[in-house]
């Protein structure tokens, strides 16, 4: 079975669509949103507790350095559920796949501990 252009029409349709939705929901909302702007309006706002001091204060990007290494390693072993589903009708040609898989997330997770990428100081 070939596919054609034509065939992935009703996809850029629905894609042309949901842009031009998002496009004019957001024009629409610009012109007949409340335009009420105060001092107490513009500060911002924090789970209720009050400002003070500068927001532009320089932290550690250690916590967002572990946060994505969670995810690329989440995201990595969710990966090995459908093949362990499967691992009887996908023979050994799969398993040998799976441990070069393994074997370069293991590199990988070895770099990320010797660079001390997971180190608080």
């Amino acid at each position: 079975m070939t596919s054609t252009s034509i065939d992935y029409l009703p996809i850029l349709i629905q894609f042309v669509f949901a842009a031009g939705f998002v496009a004019f929901v957001l024009l629409i909302s610009n012109y007949l949103g409340p335009k009420r702007h105060s001092k107490n309006k513009n500060e911002s706002f924090e789970c209720g507790v009050e400002q003070h001091g500068n927001a532009r204060i320089p932290f550690s990007v250690k916590y967002f350095v572990v946060a994505i290494l969670f995810v690329l390693f989440d995201v990595e072993v969710i990966f090995m559920y459908p093949w362990a589903v499967n691992f009887r009708d996908l023979g050994m040609e799969a398993f040998w796949k799976m441990l070069l898989f393994m074997g370069l997330l293991l590199v990988g997770f070895y770099y990320v501990i010797k660079k001390g990428a997971l180190e608080w100081e």
